[in-house]
């Protein structure tokens, strides 16, 4: 396989299907407003951070190195 294949071949891959849903924050000032859902480039709907499926979805996709400094701000109050 030649290299250009094999790039080809990678960023298949990496690259989202037309047809995944994906999520996108909306931040102002550090905090999320909003989170769009999305099917390919389109804007399917906005979807409240404070109701139940916006906490579930921010939860999903909280970084992991968010949580350990949380994990020690609780331990140390």
């Amino acid at each position: 396989m030649s290299e250009n294949e094999s790039a080809a071949a990678e960023s298949s891959e990496v690259a989202p299907s037309i047809d995944e849903i994906t999520y996108q924050a909306v931040e102002k000032d550090g905090v999320v407003t909003a989170i769009w859902e999305m099917k390919g480039r389109r804007h399917v709907r906005t979807i409240d951070p404070r109701s139940r499926q916006g906490r579930e979805i921010l939860n999903l996709y909280t970084t992991e190195d968010e949580q350990p400094a949380e994990a020690g701000e609780a331990a140390a109050s």
